[in-house]
C-alpha cells in the first residue's frame, strides 16, 4: 500500500486490449494500477483513466525478472494479461504464454501478494495441434505450480470496438468481393471484454475455498460460417461466401505468415479448426455473479463503420 493509502495492482500487458477495460475497475476501487510491460509507451493512453499517479507504466520484460519483482513490490493483486496471436520469431509462444508466467507467480509469491488472476484462453491443452494452445496449458501449469491460488480465467474470441476479430472480417468484407470461409463449422462462444474485465474484478475477490478455474463464454455459440453472416448483415454488404478447401487454405497461411504482420498464420489455422466454446465441466460467469452480453447489444455499434449501415435500434 501506498503512503496515501491508495493500494496497488500490477497488470502485466495491461497497454492491451483487455487492460483497456480493466485498468477503469481498478481506479475506481481505489488502486493505484502500474502497467507493466516491454513497451511503456504502450500504456500512455491508460493514463487519463486516474488522477496524475494513479496509472503508472512500468519497464517490466518477463524476461528480466528483477524488473518483474520491482513492477510488483508492494502490490496488494497481480493480474497477467500478456498473449500474442502470432509468433515473430519461433518461440515467442513459450516465452509469453508458457514460462513468462512461472516468473510472474513466482515474484508475486515472494512479494506475498494476496491475488494473482492469470488469463489463458479456451482450448489449452497439451495436446493442441496449435502452438498457441500447447503454450496456454504450459502456461496454465507454470503458474499454479509458482501460485497455487492462482485464478484462471479461460475465455473464448474475446469481442469489443477493438477486437482483431469481428473487426478483421468486417474490413474484409468492406474490401474483398467474397468472403473466404474456412473451416465454417468450427464453433465460437463470443465474449465481451467489458465481462471479460469483470470476471478478473469478481476473481480477484474470490475467497480461498472457490474454484481457481474457470471458463468464460458468452451466451451465443456461433459456427464461423454464422458469424461471416452476422457480420455481412450488420455492415449491409452483400459478399458471397467462398470455402476454402483445407490444403489452399494451408497454402495460403504459409504465405501470408511471412508476410509483414502476419495476417494470418498455420498456427492460427489449426486454432480454427478447433471448437472454441466452454465445455460446461468447469465454472463460468455464473459463479463469478456476471451475467454476459450478447453480441447484438455491442458488435453492430462498431461494426457500422465498415459497411455504412446504421446499428439496430
Amino acid at each position: 500500500m501506498r503512503s496515501d493509502g491508495r493500494r496497488i495492482a500490477t497488470v502485466f500487458g495491461g497497454a492491451g486490449f483487455i487492460g483497456r477495460y480493466l485498468v477503469p475497475h481498478l481506479v475506481r476501487q481505489g488502486f493505484t494500477v502500474r502497467i507493466a510491460g516491454r513497451d511503456t509507451e504502450k500504456a500512455a493512453h491508460l493514463k487519463p483513466m486516474g488522477n496524475p499517479g494513479e496509472v503508472v507504466p512500468l519497464y517490466a520484460p518477463l524476461s528480466d525478472a528483477g524488473a518483474v519483482a520491482r513492477a510488483i513490490m508492494g502490490a496488494e493483486v497481480v493480474v497477467n494479461l500478456v498473449g500474442i496471436l502470432a509468433e515473430k520469431k519461433s518461440g515467442d509462444f513459450v516465452r509469453a504464454h508458457g514460462t513468462g508466467p512461472r516468473v510472474i507467480a513466482d515474484e508475486a509469491s515472494r512479494a506475498g501478494v494476496k491475488h494473482l488472476v492469470h488469463i489463458s484462453a479456451i482450448g489449452a491443452s497439451g495436446t493442441s495441434r496449435s502452438g498457441y494452445g500447447r503454450s496456454k496449458a504450459a502456461g496454465e501449469a507454470s503458474v499454479t505450480a509458482g501460485f497455487p491460488d492462482v485464478v484462471i480465467l479461460r475465455p473464448s474470441i474475446v469481442f469489443g470496438p477493438e477486437d482483431q476479430f469481428f473487426n478483421r472480417f468486417g474490413a474484409m468484407a468492406r474490401l474483398s468481393p467474397v468472403m473466404p470461409v474456412i473451416s465454417g463449422r468450427t464453433k465460437f462462444q463470443p465474449v465481451y471484454v467489458g465481462d471479460v474485465a469483470e470476471a478478473i474484478m469478481a476473481a480477484l475477490a474470490l475467497p480461498p475455498e472457490a474454484p481457481r478455474l474457470y471458463e468464460l463464454g458468452g451466451p451465443e455459440v456461433l459456427s464461423f460460417r454464422e458469424i461471416l453472416v452476422y457480420i455481412l448483415k450488420q455492415t449491409g454488404l452483400k459478399r458471397p461466401l467462398l470455402a476454402i478447401p483445407p490444403g489452399i487454405a494451408r497454402l495460403q497461411a504459409k504465405l501470408l505468415e511471412h508476410m509483414p504482420g502476419k495476417p494470418f498464420t498455420t498456427d492460427q489455422l489449426e486454432m480454427l479448426a478447433q471448437d472454441n466454446v466452454t465445455s460446461g465441466l468447469v465454472p463460468g460467469f455464473a459463479a463469478l455473479g456476471i451475467v454476459p452480453r450478447p453480441i447484438d447489444l455491442v458488435v453492430p455499434a462498431y461494426l457500422a463503420r465498415y459497411g455504412g449501415k446504421r446499428p439496430n435500434s
